[in-house]
């Protein structure tokens, strides 16, 4: 059963800060036999796996072979990576994520939850602080989460986790596993090295390879969709591009004008997947930054039961919905239909947006050609 403590939660609203109403506990009783997950048909596409079981030697998380499959026989690692200000650009390790869930923190600047499973860079960063969005992250994957630290209200919610046995606080660790780059500005300095950090886990007794259900994949597009050789996809602070690619097969990054850069192989980020999760958010009591008299409150992501998402994959649309019935599911998608949605193989972002109602036209907006 999924247990939430919402007490003390605001929304706000223009220049005032509003008390939001308290929801229910989850219990069986949400999951009624209307919900997408209960209305999956047997259609199967030649070739697909997932979502419950995967050949040996495939990761779950991106549905292709692994060159070492030892490298499945460990934990994911959920590394938050900033984006924010455009000095941290271009960030160490972000392409060798499997997964990346890109979401607001504050003041309308985006920050990355970044899933490392299948690979592992030895330089990841730079590393910010955790957000109440990894709450929900790190048990979906039975992860590790690598954090700069975190503010006082959240680091109450990570300490008093089913995981907190599992978090990685760099404030905490010095080399090997955390480190300062000197020819970078504080507070963007600080990296990981998650070989380093999966190599301790493992001394800890704390590594174990967890059961990973969810997602599903074909290389065959699925039937249907409409043509997005473009999306232009906008936060309050910052636009971003990805522009699909033909000869690839990928959609390619791009980050307010400018090419988005992985600083480890100097290549352009790219995805087989983007997938946009259309979720509820709410401002928090917990403060996580103050200048003067203005504090910026942390946002709590509704990322549990389902809601509205655009899958892209191929060069082409899907409209659908994400599912995540228990605290311990993955997010999965499913058809407007309830049938399973199909990712293409290889490594998805997840761009995780305001509910349309809750957005600023001027400032937020999804464009697809």
């Amino acid at each position: 059963m999924l247990r939430r403590v919402f007490a003390g939660l605001l929304i706000g609203c223009g220049g005032c800060i509003m008390p939001i109403t308290t929801p229910a506990p989850l219990t069986s009783t949400h999951l009624t036999t209307e919900t997408p997950a209960a209305k999956i048909e047997n259609i199967v596409p030649a070739g697909s796996i997932g979502p419950d079981s995967f050949p040996p030697g495939v990761n779950p998380l991106t549905g292709l072979e692994v060159a070492d499959p030892a490298a499945l026989d460990r934990r994911p690692m959920v590394v938050k990576i900033s984006n924010a200000p455009p000095l941290v650009r271009p960030q160490a390790g972000i392409g060798a994520a499997d997964l990346v869930f890109e979401h607001y923190a504050e003041g309308g600047l985006t920050r990355f939850s970044a899933v490392f499973y299948s690979r592992s860079p030895d330089r990841v960063g730079s590393i910010r602080s955790a957000r109440l969005i990894d709450y929900e992250l790190v048990p979906m994957y039975g992860a590790l989460l690598v954090f700069s630290g975190a503010s006082s209200g959240v680091d109450e919610r990570l300490n008093g986790s089913e995981f907190a046995d599992r978090l990685f606080r760099g404030v905490a660790y010095g080399l090997p596993y955390y480190w300062r780059d000197e020819s970078i500005e504080v507070p963007h300095n600080l990296f990981a090295n998650p070989n380093a950090l999966w190599a301790l886990a493992a001394e800890r007794n704390i590594n174990q390879r967890p059961e990973l259900r969810g997602l599903a994949f074909s290389p065959t597009p699925p039937a249907g969709g409409s043509p997005a050789a473009r999306i232009d996809l906008r936060y309050r602070a910052t636009r971003l591009l990805w522009t699909y690619d033909t000869k690839s097969g990928l959609y390619k990054r791009f980050a307010d004008g400018k090419g988005h850069f992985d600083a480890n192989t100097l290549q352009q980020v790219t995805a087989a997947n983007v997938v946009i999760v259309y979720a509820d958010h709410r401002f928090t009591d917990i403060v996580e930054s103050q200048f003067q008299d203005s504090a910026s409150y942390s946002i709590e992501i509704k990322l549990w039961f389902e809601g509205d998402a655009v899958l892209f994959r191929d060069g082409r649309r899907y409209e659908g919905r994400w599912v995540r019935p228990t605290r311990e599911s993955m997010i999965g998608l499913r058809t407007n239909a309830g049938d399973l949605l199909y990712l293409k193989p290889g490594n998805t972002w997840f761009q995780v947006v305001r509910l349309p109602e809750q957005q600023e036209p001027l400032e937020e907006w999804l464009r697809v050609e």
